[in-house]
């Protein structure tokens, strides 16, 4: 069994968002020691990093509520869970191709500075009228 500092040590939460997960049911089941504080198992500390993951994907509190409310429901609720996913998935994918974006940006504008500090070529800018 773990303590609440345990879990949040091997799920690399905070005491507090621990605390916040279980106070909104996010952590289904919790049990309490004779003092009456949480302790988790095995299966909770797995789920706990699913809760991590699923965040880190940009779900909201209610939508891992949903989720897990699919989740209690057992197998046969496997397809919604896949469609949640999907999404999330979709939404990871384009935030990735933004940044990707962003990078090659940078990418860009590093080079150009390169280009005009090596005497390459001459420094041009959008924001700097020069009279020609």
């Amino acid at each position: 069994m773990y303590t609440m500092m345990q879990a949040c040590r091997e799920t690399d939460m905070t005491y507090q968002a621990l605390k916040y997960y279980c106070n909104e049911g996010l952590v289904p089941n919790v049990k309490r020691d004779a003092n009456n504080r949480r302790v988790f198992d095995e299966r909770d500390v797995k789920w706990i990093k699913d809760l991590v993951c699923l965040k880190k994907c940009g779900m909201s509190i209610q939508e891992m509520k949903e989720y897990l409310d699919l989740c209690l429901q057992g197998e046969s609720t496997i397809p919604q869970r896949k469609e949640m996913l999907a999404k999330k998935q979709e939404n990871l994918r384009s935030s990735i191709r933004e940044l990707e974006d962003s990078v090659a940006y940078i990418d860009f504008k590093q080079n150009f500075y390169d280009d005009v500090l090596s005497g390459k070529i001459p420094y041009v800018s959008n924001l700097i009228r020069t009279e020609g």
